[in-house]
């Protein structure tokens, strides 16, 4: 007899033999119907998986974390079947789920176009509607190889040659089968709501030497209201995309005359930029940090002591000759902060010493992976570097944790998730070491009684880190904080402090950022306001609009009234008619439309506008003025 160990503890007994849905449905209708795939002591199965013995048994329901992707990455086989029905030469590679998703890689004669995705997804409601089972198999190492060879699939047989010696498996519904791992949904007709949504291309196993793929992207989700949901929420995005606002709003703009990835921040966007500049310099000086500037290039003997040329030169540009000496752009601001802390002597009266710097630093990111602003080649980093006693490293990282928080939070950023990023496969340092950093991470995260998640190996080889990925206001995150330990540095530089002792002691080095860096950053501003930023960050505050040209000398000196009030003000004097200015500026995003005609120009006031369309009415410029104030104070 099987003897099944359920989730609570109870068990059942079943004849060796009984498939897992056998096992569902002995326990309840419902339960048979929700379950797309069994646990069988910590193992995911299929539902036809046949228990034999004793074993701990739970079966995973569609509203179970593990269940979507094992849906999605079904109907991804569902996609390749209903492409190889409509294009029987197509070439097959891999069909992994994906967050909100799914991709299948196709190497085909011709591209696909919309009118090929709108007949494969058809194809694969046929499929779905047949609702035919998913069926296991499993063959030695030289028949499946045979199999894919003689099926005209070369990309499936170099999968299949790299597949450890033993029985390889596929799975088949219908007369489609695929080399497969598994476990799959029981049968199509078990597939989530879905739709396919572009076609890109994708080099075969990701590398640029090998043949370019395409790739059909699909959004899958377990209910149809949720697939609409997500829909909405990508159409949505779209109107907030910072590529198309940069360019509808004057904010920044790259140009192929000077380079991939070199972003040029337009008089608007500069002004954005110069705010968060402020509001960073003040806040940091606020937090006792000292404000650094380093050059922007170095002697190739600065990164070779960092280490940055054997382990980041295909991220660094290459090297200039000057003086018959090599320099490099710089990619990194922390050699130079450590420059300067090796400039004089330091004691341990002096930890924490804290040093911060605006940054700009160049990167070699490959072109296919640009984007924007959110990953460029050149861009400015809100660095920081703190140099600390072991005993003060707990606090110090609480203090950096909470002005992170408190920073992010004046730009209306207050949803964040946060990582603990622990020591990878290729890391420096003792495991010992690693260790006490990763618990003085966690110890300083849970004094803040937040919860965290823990990024295994995810850390950089030099040292843990704390990462916050911020959310905007469609839920999508961010990676722009980071908080980072660094075996690395201190060690390779021979930096250290005075002791109380009188000894040589290794400082600890913190590595850490804010923002990321301004230009990510700014975009993701762009994106969660729409572009429709708050009355402190907008770079014009309020428009002035005079009804006719005979109220143009009033409306300008109603702006330069405003302007000495310290408000950014500019006036459209143009010919346009008032409805067309008032529908500009809004289309502008500006806060305030300030309409002046024979009334207000006689009395001294303004009609005053919002970008929401609300009319406020006629009021006196002090007015104005004083809920204007009150507004920028309070960073609305």
């Amino acid at each position: 007899m099987a003897k099944a160990i359920l989730p609570d503890g109870s068990f059942r007994e079943y004849p060796d033999g009984t498939t897992l849905f056998d096992i569902a449905a002995s326990i309840g209708s419902r339960l048979a119907k929700a379950a797309v795939v069994g646990e069988v002591n910590g193992a995911l199965r299929d539902l036809s998986f046949r228990l034999v013995g004793e074993a701990k048994v739970r079966l995973i329901t569609e509203d179970a974390p593990e269940a979507l992707p094992i849906m999605r990455h079904s109907c991804a086989h569902i996609l390749a079947e209903a492409v190889t029905k409509l294009f029987p030469n197509v070439k097959l590679a891999i069909g992994p789920p994906i967050d909100d998703g799914f991709y299948y890689d196709f190497e085909m004669e011709r591209p696909f176009t919309p009118d090929d995705l709108a007949s494969i997804e058809a194809e694969m409601r046929k499929s779905i509607a047949a609702n035919v089972p998913f069926q296991r198999s499993e063959a030695s190492k030289a028949d499946a190889g045979a199999r894919l060879e003689k099926a005209g699939q070369p990309y499936k047989v170099e999968l299949a040659n790299d597949l450890p010696d033993g029985s390889i498996t596929f799975y088949q519904h219908g007369a489609f089968s695929d080399l497969c791992g598994g476990p799959h949904i029981p049968a199509t007709g078990r597939a989530p709501a879905f739709k396919l949504t572009h076609v890109s291309g994708a080099y075969w196993r990701g590398d640029a030497k090998n043949k370019m793929l395409q790739r059909i992207y699909a959004v899958a989700f377990v209910k149809p209201k949720q697939l609409e949901e997500h829909l909405a929420r990508v159409e949505e995005a779209k109107k907030r995309d910072h590529r198309v606002l940069g360019k509808e709003l004057d904010l920044f703009s790259f140009h192929e005359e000077v380079g991939a990835g070199l972003v040029h921040w337009h008089p608007k966007g500069a002004m954005i930029r110069s705010i968060i500049e402020q509001v960073w310099r003040d806040e940091h000086l606020a937090h006792g940090y000292a404000l650094t500037y380093t050059p922007h290039i170095a002697s190739e003997k600065l990164y070779e002591i960092s280490g940055h040329l054997q382990n980041y030169a295909q991220n660094m540009y290459a090297a200039m000759e000057i003086d018959e000496r090599k320099y490099r752009v710089k990619p990194m601001n922390c050699p130079g902060h450590i420059m300067i802390y090796k400039t004089r002597l330091h004691s341990y009266r002096e930890m924490p010493l804290r040093m911060a710097e605006l940054g700009t630093v160049y990167r070699y990111e490959e072109p296919g992976v640009l984007g924007g602003l959110t990953r460029v080649r050149g861009f400015t980093q809100d660095d920081a570097h703190i140099f600390c006693r072991p005993e003060q490293v707990e606090d110090e990282v609480l203090n950096v944790f909470n002005f992170v928080v408190e920073f992010l939070c004046l730009f209306g950023m207050n949803d964040y998730e946060i990582y603990v990023a622990t020591r990878p496969e290729k890391a420096i340092g003792s495991v010992e070491m690693w260790d006490k950093a990763v618990a003085s991470l966690k110890r300083a995260l849970e004094r803040t009684k937040l919860a965290y998640q823990v990024d295994e190996g995810g850390g950089a080889f030099y040292g843990p880190k704390i990462d916050l990925r911020i959310k905007d206001c469609l839920g999508r995150p961010w990676q722009c904080s980071t908080i980072q330990f660094d075996f690395n540095l201190p060690e390779r530089f021979d930096v250290y402090y005075i002791a109380e002792d009188s000894s040589k002691q290794r400082p600890y080095m913190v590595h850490r950022a804010l923002l990321g860096s301004l230009e990510r950053f700014f975009a993701v501003l762009i994106e969660h306001y729409g572009g429709a930023f708050p009355l402190w960050l907008a770079p014009v505050q309020a428009r002035g609009i005079p009804i006719a040209d005979r109220h143009n000398e009033a409306c300008h000196k109603i702006a330069a009234q405003l302007r000495a009030a310290g408000a950014r003000v500019e006036v459209d004097d143009s010919s346009e008619r008032t409805n067309y200015k008032i529908r500009e500026a809004a289309m502008q995003k500006v806060p305030y439309m300030l309409v002046v005609g024979d009334r207000e120009a006689a009395s001294g006031q303004v009609s005053v506008r919002e970008r929401s369309g609300a009319d406020l009415g006629a009021m006196p410029i002090e007015k104005f003025l004083e809920a204007f104030a009150a507004k920028v104070k309070d960073r609305k």
